[in-house]
C-alpha cells in the first residue's frame, strides 16, 4: 500500500492512496464550500465524487466482512459461560465494539452521502436553500474525510490509549505557565472527542504554572490521532510575567507513548527495579499529606543494540493508596518499554528504507505565536490565525495534516 501527498500548497490538500492496482483520493480542504454569498452551490460532480469515495471506503474498509465477523463474534458472546474467564470475555467485548465502531462510522458516511442526494432533489424542487445544500455536503465530506483518515491508522499501536507528558523547558515561571496551558490545551481537545483523562502525576510550578504532568487519555485511537504532538512547542507572546512587557519565548516538550494493557507482553526484569515512597501533595482528605502514597519507581534500562545504561523514573501519585500507585507506575512503566521498543524498530525500518523523511519525535514541532495571531506546525507548514481556538482544544487540523504527511512518508 503507498500513499502520495500532492498540492501541499494548496487549499485543498490531496492523498492519493495505493491499494493493489486501485486508488482512494481523499482531500483535507480550508475552503470546501463557497459559502453564501457565493454565486454557486456544490456541483453534480461533487457529489458524483462524494458516491466515489464512499464506494472506494466500502472496499477498503471490507465493510462486508467487518458485518459477517461483527455477528460472528457477537455471537460468541452469548454463550452462558462467557463471564467466566472475565479478562478473556473483556477482550471479546473490546473486539466486538471496535467492529461496530467501523461498521457504524461507514452508515453514518453512507445516511450523510444520501442527505445530499435528498438535498440536491430538494433544491430542485425550491424546498431547501442553496446553503442547506453545501451545509449537508459540508457534513458528508467531513465525515469521509475523518473515517479515511482513522483508516490510515492501522499499526497495533495505533488503536491504544495513551500517556501524554508534558515537561516544562528552561525559563522559570513562563515555561512552566506554558506548560499548563499545553495542559489545558490537551484536556479540552480530549473532553471534545468524548476521551477520558487521568492525571497520573502532577507537579506544580514555583510562582505559577506546572513543572510537569503526566496523563492518561483512553479512547477511539487516541495515540494514533496524538502522537502527532510529540516534540517541542514554542510559545512567543508578550509575557505576563515580565515587568517591561517584553515579548519572550518559551519551551515545552510533550511525550506520547501508548498505554499497553495486559494483552500487550513486555519484559520488565525484577531485578533493575526499585521503589521509593513520598507523600503526596494535594489539597488534603484521607492519606494525602499524612502518609507516604506516591511512589517513585526507577528502573535500570539497557538499550539492547549499545548496552548503554539509563534510568527510567516515574512517579505516580493517582490514588491514595499506595499499592494502586504502585500498580499504575508499573503500567506506565511497560508503556514506557513498549514505546522505546517500537520506536528502535521504527528507526530500523527508517535506516533500511532509505530516501524516506524521517520523522523526529524530539525536535521543535510547532510555533504559537500570540501576538502576530499564528500558530504553525513546522513539519506540514498547516497554520491557522484562530490561536485562541488552537488553545481551547481545536487542533484536529494540526493532527489531519500530520497524518497527511505521516502517511506520505512513513508508508510509501
Amino acid at each position: 500500500m503507498g500513499y502520495v501527498l500532492t498540492n501541499p500548497a494548496t487549499p485543498c490538500r490531496q492523498l492519493t492512496v495505493s491499494w493493489g492496482g486501485d486508488t482512494l483520493t481523499s482531500g483535507i480542504c480550508q475552503n470546501r464550500l463557497t459559502g453564501p454569498s457565493s454565486p454557486k452551490m456544490i456541483t453534480q460532480e461533487q457529489y458524483k465524487e462524494l458516491q466515489e469515495r464512499v464506494a472506494q471506503l466500502h472496499r477498503y474498509l471490507d465493510i462486508d466482512a467487518k458485518i459477517m465477523q461483527h455477528e460472528e463474534e457477537q455471537l460468541r458472546t452469548q454463550d452462558p459461560e462467557f463471564w467466566n474467564d472475565r479478562e478473556r470475555a473483556e477482550e471479546q467485548m473490546k473486539l466486538v465494539k471496535g467492529l461496530e465502531k467501523w461498521i457504524n462510522g461507514y452508515n453514518e458516511v453512507c445516511t450523510l452521502t444520501e442527505e445530499v442526494e435528498l438535498s440536491l432533489e430538494f433544491y430542485r424542487n425550491e424546498m431547501v436553500s442553496e446553503e442547506e445544500v453545501d451545509e449537508s455536503y459540508a457534513k458528508a465530506l467531513n465525515a469521509i474525510e475523518a473515517l479515511e483518515l482513522k483508516n490510515m491508522l492501522r499499526e497495533e499501536e495505533d488503536a491504544m490509549a495513551c500517556v501524554l507528558k508534558i515537561n516544562s523547558g528552561a525559563g522559570g515561571t513562563e515555561a512552566q505557565d506554558w506548560a499548563q496551558m499545553l495542559m489545558r490545551m490537551y484536556l479540552r481537545y480530549a473532553e471534545q472527542h468524548g476521551y477520558k483523562t487521568t492525571i497520573a502525576n502532577l507537579i506544580d510550578g514555583d510562582e505559577a504554572g506546572i513543572k510537569t504532568v503526566t496523563m492518561e487519555i483512553e479512547g477511539d485511537m487516541a495515540y494514533g490521532y496524538l502522537k502527532s504532538e510529540n516534540g517541542v512547542h514554542r510559545l512567543v507572546r508578550v509575557s505576563p510575567y515580565n515587568a517591561q512587557g517584553k515579548r519572550m519565548t518559551s519551551f515545552a516538550s510533550v511525550f506520547v507513548t501508548p498505554l499497553v494493557d495486559d494483552t500487550i507482553e513486555v519484559y520488565v526484569d525484577p531485578s533493575r527495579i526499585s521503589w521509593d515512597t513520598f507523600r503526596s501533595s494535594g489539597a488534603g482528605g484521607q492519606n494525602v499529606n499524612k502518609v507516604e502514597t506516591g511512589v517513585r519507581l526507577r528502573y535500570q534500562y539497557v538499550d539492547p543494540e549499545t548496552g548503554e545504561e539509563e534510568e527510567i523514573l516515574i512517579e505516580n501519585t493517582e490514588s491514595r493508596k499506595q499499592l494502586q500507585n504502585r500498580e499504575n507506575a508499573m503500567r506506565l512503566l511497560r508503556s514506557n518499554l513498549y514505546d522505546r521498543e517500537l520506536k528502535r524498530r521504527q528507526a530500523a525500518q527508517a535506516k533500511i528504507e532509505a530516501g524516506k523523511k524521517k520523522i523526529e519525535w524530539g525536535s521543535q514541532i510547532r510555533s504559537y505565536v500570540f501576538d502576530d495571531r499564528r500558530v504553525k506546525d513546522h513539519r506540514t507548514n498547516f497554520q491557522t490565525s484562530d490561536v485562541g481556538g488552537v488553545m481551547d482544544g481545536k487542533i484536529d487540523g494540526f493532527i489531519k495534516a500530520y497524518l497527511m504527511e505521516f502517511a506520505g512518508t512513513e508508508n510509501a
